[in-house]
């Protein structure tokens, strides 16, 4: 029945992620925490477990993005590589850096991000070019700390990176399929460095690979790939503004609800 119910999870945050074209790390985190609470996992475990699992099935759900978008040509390589090479340095960092705050800090920093996401959204606030394409030196410092914050939050890193490759003249197709590919090392490695530093942790519950709880993620992985096509075909046929501004007033209610 547990598993059944992750199925139903998974397919629930890809029609969202499909619909809303974010990352389902902002809809995986939330989901879990609760789930996780309901089934009497430890406090002082479960925020962690949300996010390190919620990295874990991005490594998987992203894998279908990123073949898309590089069918379209889209995909900026070059710039990935030296990106991807700060990325797995922020990644492993941020899993550090969220193993040192408590469960409920941890929920309180979540919940001000997914403010934040939810009122650059609903005002469709956006970044204008203002600088050319950044160098190697600035890509590996930019991809250390999308990977870093990544990491922390649970997520993809598509909110974080999209506006900063605008910010340096991407187009935005070009900016959007290279943070999709900077969503798989943002993923594995914090996935793993969510795994090493939950390995020693007593108060993991069965099944669970330092942070990262099993059924979770097999169960959500499983449905999410298949689903997330439904939710973006979906969105194609109903207001993108309206879509925007309902997936800002239900981050804005996780984020107060992880506040209080």
């Amino acid at each position: 029945m547990e598993f059944v119910i992750y199925l139903v999870l998974g397919g629930f945050a890809g029609v969202l992620a499909g619909l809303f074209g974010v990352g389902g790390g902002m809809i995986i985190v939330p989901v879990l925490v609760y789930s996780f609470a309901l089934q009497g996992f430890a406090p002082e475990v479960l925020t962690h477990m949300a996010v390190g699992t919620s990295l874990a099935t991005i490594a998987f759900t992203s894998i279908n993005s990123v073949r898309a978008h590089n069918k379209m040509g889209a995909v900026r390589w070059p710039l990935f590589m030296w990106m991807a090479l700060g990325i797995v340095f922020g990644g492993f960092l941020g899993a550090v850096t969220a193993s040192t705050l408590s469960g409920p800090l941890l929920q309180k920093i979540i919940g001000v991000f997914a403010i934040c996401v939810a009122i650059q959204m609903a005002f469709e606030l956006k970044p204008k070019a203002a600088l050319g394409e950044p160098g190697k030196p600035g890509l590996i410092a930019a991809g250390g700390v999308i990977g870093w914050a990544s990491s922390i939050f649970g997520i993809g890193g598509g909110s974080l990176t999209v506006p900063f490759l605008v910010w340096r003249s991407l187009p935005m197709q070009q900016a959007v399929a290279t943070s999709a590919a900077c969503g798989m090392p943002i993923a594995v490695a914090g996935a793993i460095s969510f795994m090493w530093t939950g390995w020693s942790v007593e108060t993991l519950p069965g099944w669970s690979l330092g942070y990262v709880y099993l059924p979770a993620l097999i169960g959500i992985a499983a449905t999410s790939v298949f689903f997330a096509g439904y939710g973006a075909r979906l969105a194609h046929r109903l207001s993108q503004r309206l879509l925007k501004r309902l997936f800002a007033l239900l981050l804005v209610s996780v984020g107060i609800n992880f506040l209080l």
